[in-house]
């Protein structure tokens, strides 16, 4: 890898591709190793990826308006 590649890495906003952290953390001489933290509902994924990208932004409003309200909840509970 040469430095200006390194060099554009390194800045703020970088989005690098899976394939090039793999040639960069493979350069350190290391190795990366992913997992998942618990089991994952694949039928959620297909239902999501089934809508329109409108549907999708609808109820990604729709959740973010709930866990307001939720949060908005826990801290009349706390106060």
């Amino acid at each position: 890898m040469t430095q200006p590649e390194v060099a554009r890495l390194e800045r703020p906003g970088s989005n690098p591709t899976a394939q090039t952290l793999l040639r960069l953390i493979g350069a350190a001489g290391q190795r990366l190793t992913l997992s998942s933290l618990g089991d994952i509902d694949e039928s959620q994924i297909r239902e999501r990826l089934a809508l329109t990208p409108a549907e999708r932004l609808s109820t990604f409003s729709t959740s973010q308006r709930g866990l307001a309200r939720l949060r908005g909840a826990v801290a009349h509970d706390k106060g």
